[in-house]
């Protein structure tokens, strides 16, 4: 198991270098999707599978497609090359500062010791049965919601029509 979640962690953390580095948008959003699917492994592997499942429904499922079909909607903006050169001047710096909060964290994080005594965990069982007895309603608000942010992202990205009207 550790040998996976190493190797899953090292897969996140290329992926994401890809979704901050790579200039084309479609393959950076592509690239998320390889995170987002790479976490919900790494809680498959801590046994959280409930968590994974949201992950996989919400995250990719829902997030991600609309990411995707809002780069695909809106079309390709590139930022001028004197802004590109400007932001690599700034990514050093960025770097140093992300690595230090990160060793805070750490160092913050590390003398924290695990409870002894936790609940048993719900089942994947008990947790989709109140999923679709008493958690069906915000599920489908949460859904709605979706449907709702989908179509405004093609309305938004629709280009303005010239038509002219008859018998004006």
């Amino acid at each position: 198991m550790t040998i996976a979640l190493v190797l899953f962690s090292a897969l996140i953390v290329i992926s994401a270098l890809w979704v901050v580095t790579l200039q084309n948008l479609f393959r950076a959003a592509l690239s998320l999707g390889l995170v987002l699917v790479g976490i919900a492994v790494l809680f498959i592997l801590l046994q959280a599978e409930f968590l994974a499942f949201v992950q996989i429904l919400i995250y990719v499922g829902a997030i991600l497609t609309l990411v995707i079909f809002a780069i695909m909607l809106t079309g390709k903006r590139l930022d001028p090359p004197h802004v590109v050169r400007s932001a690599n001047r700034r990514s050093i710096p960025a770097m140093i500062a992300s690595l230090a909060l990160f060793l805070v964290l750490i160092s913050a994080t590390s003398s924290l010791r695990t409870l002894e005594v936790l609940p048993p965990p719900p089942t994947l069982r008990t947790l989709g049965q109140q999923l679709v007895t008493t958690l069906v309603l915000p599920f489908e608000v949460i859904s709605l919601v979706f449907v709702v942010a989908l179509v405004g992202a093609i309305v938004l990205a629709k280009p303005p029509s010239n038509s002219k009207q008859v018998g004006g």
